[in-house]
């Protein structure tokens, strides 16, 4: 993945990039990972970093560094629900992409990157195939939940996920594939 044009609603100059997460940006990640911004709805750093960088050779596991203009400044993972089962979406599409992502730097916050880089992120994955791409955040998270509905996304009901209560919210493809 790429740049991209920006989109309605994003800063009017915003050009987000994801390129792969490797091994050299895991001290950044970790940094970030340690903000209290981040660790407010992500949690203990160390456990989180563990996940994060355990997931780096996982094929099924797709993590980006999302840039503006050349400027890392935060972190999106991207895998299908087949790969990681919770009975809380086994009602979704087949293929149905998830995503978790944060804003690392702070000064980044509250200038509608995150809806940018999330709206963004969710149409390349539509773009590709997916029939839905869903996220679940905390309920009590105002202002992800408001990013998430100003990237396109719906909200659907609370859930009770294998990591607790969330907000299933949802955006679906608006050109779904058509079946064989």
């Amino acid at each position: 993945m790429s740049q991209s044009a920006p989109e309605a609603g994003t800063p009017a100059r915003a050009r987000y990039e994801f390129r792969p997460l490797t091994a050299a940006d895991l001290a950044m990640v970790r940094r970030w990972l340690k903000m209290p911004h981040v660790r407010a709805w992500w949690g203990d750093p160390d456990e989180q970093f563990a996940l994060v960088s355990g997931d780096l050779d996982v094929p099924a596991m797709e993590q980006f560094v999302v840039a503006l203009n050349g400027r890392p400044f935060g972190y999106v993972q991207a895998f299908d629900l087949a790969a990681w089962p919770d009975p809380a979406f086994a009602d979704q599409p087949r293929g149905t992409r998830a995503i978790d992502q944060f804003i690392g730097e702070a000064d980044m916050l509250g200038k509608s990157h995150g809806a940018g880089f999330v709206r963004a992120f969710a149409g390349r994955l539509l773009a590709a195939g997916a029939p839905r791409v869903i996220t679940d955040p905390d309920p009590a998270n105002v202002r992800a939940v408001r990013a998430y509905e100003k990237a396109g996304f719906n909200r659907v009901r609370l859930v009770d996920t294998l990591d607790g209560r969330a907000l299933l919210m949802l955006r679906d493809n608006p050109e779904p594939a058509i079946a064989p």
